[in-house]
């Protein structure tokens, strides 16, 4: 913190102080390299000349460190997974209501202060980040950061209680059967005997994971305890749901104003055009010619109308702060349905959110302004 002593950046004639913005990105989940491919993405949008930035990577084991904010290396592409080199500079954040400075750990010295920090952007995905934790530690830090708080971001994070706050608040939900990790050890026939009371194909998937990890699409029965096995790589608790004929929009929301109702965006279209049976981790992330992304998707107004209503419904039922992706299907009898809500989407130029933004007149810099503004203006603590 500022020494109240010392005088003013206004009273010396010096410029105020720019905000600084710790970028976060990494972690210990399956998504880490998609998250590095996120934070590259920020950092060459953010506008240097309003924030200064401070890269901070956190390893696959967990180690907080001080990255060199090499964009490039940290880009996504085909043969090269980015991941953050834990034997750097440790980072240590200070659990204080009273301390927002930083410390950096060097083998055998004391800590030193690095710098201190206004608001965090976590660009984590998946469990150890995206599920609350982070926020949490945040939270007892007092710290302001962008996106979603403890419990918004625990709950959209695990499929199964993201669909029975959705369905409590009266949004459309489709069939799905949840197997524990407890009922799977117990009797796994008895878990895929319940999977029969839904329509097949299936979609099995990971509860708690995102970016298409270690999820199948199941058309018989006989295949379906591999799959179960797949996703329990990932996650001990496994949601199956029943596969919707339909078309995929989504909606990007981003938090109102002075508690205003949330904004949405044009409504978009993801369509699979070749070599994948579903929109899998290769589509999303290294086959872009497999996949045609549409904004805004053809569609009539008043499906983009129920869609960005539901999107916002969606928002505001599961107490989203910052912003969310709100992916729905538009079935073939004219129906909306939401399938899930995601508080940390991808967030490089070309994926999604963004894009609808930019369709909507707000440009990816603008957005990453917009997102930090909302994040310094958000009180801590209780709110």
């Amino acid at each position: 913190m500022n020494d109240t002593n010392e005088p003013s950046p206004e009273s010396t004639g010096a410029p105020p102080r720019k905000p600084t913005v710790a970028i976060v990105f990494g972690g210990r989940s399956s998504e880490h390299s998609v998250s590095c491919s996120t934070a590259a993405g920020v950092m060459k949008a953010i506008d240097r000349a309003v924030y200064d930035v401070l890269p901070i990577g956190i390893a696959k084991d967990g180690r907080w460190v001080l990255a060199s904010g090499d964009t490039t290396a940290l880009e996504l592409s085909p043969g090269h997974v980015p991941e953050v080199d834990g034997s750097g500079v440790g980072v240590l954040v200070p659990l204080s209501t009273s301390e927002r400075s930083l410390s950096i750990l060097e083998p055998g010295a004391p800590p030193k202060a690095l710098t201190e920090v206004d608001v965090v952007f976590p660009l984590l995905h998946g469990p150890f980040g995206e599920d609350g934790t982070i926020q949490g530690l945040l939270e007892l830090a007092d710290i302001r950061y962008v996106g979603s708080g403890v419990l918004a971001s625990a709950v959209m994070m695990d499929k199964q209680y993201m669909k029975v706050v959705f369905a409590g608040h009266g949004l459309a939900v489709g069939p799905y059967v949840v197997i524990t990790d407890r009922e799977w050890q117990r009797d796994p026939v008895a878990s895929m005997d319940a999977v029969a009371s839904l329509d097949w194909p299936v979609f099995v998937k990971p509860a708690r994971a995102g970016s298409s990890m270690g999820i199948s699409k199941v058309s018989e029965p006989e295949a379906l305890r591999a799959a179960v096995e797949l996703a329990r790589e990932h996650d001990p608790k496994v949601i199956v749901e029943s596969g919707i004929v339909g078309r995929e929009i989504e909606c990007a929301v981003l938090e109102g104003r002075d508690g205003a109702p949330p904004r949405t965006s044009e409504v978009g279209e993801i369509e699979v055009v070749r070599g994948h049976d579903f929109y899998d981790f290769e589509a999303k992330y290294l086959a872009e010619f497999d996949v045609k992304l549409t904004c805004p998707a053809d569609v009539p107004e008043h499906v983009a109308t129920e869609v960005r209503r539901v999107a916002a419904a969606a928002f505001e039922a599961a107490g989203c702060e910052g912003l969310a992706r709100a992916d729905c299907f538009y079935t073939e009898n004219g129906d909306v349905i939401i399938n899930e809500i995601n508080t940390m989407p991808g967030f490089t130029a070309l994926s999604m959110y963004p894009r609808m933004w930019a369709a909507s007149g707000l440009s990816y810099p603008d957005l990453i302004d917009e997102l930090i503004q909302l994040a310094l203006a958000r009180r801590t603590g209780l709110r």
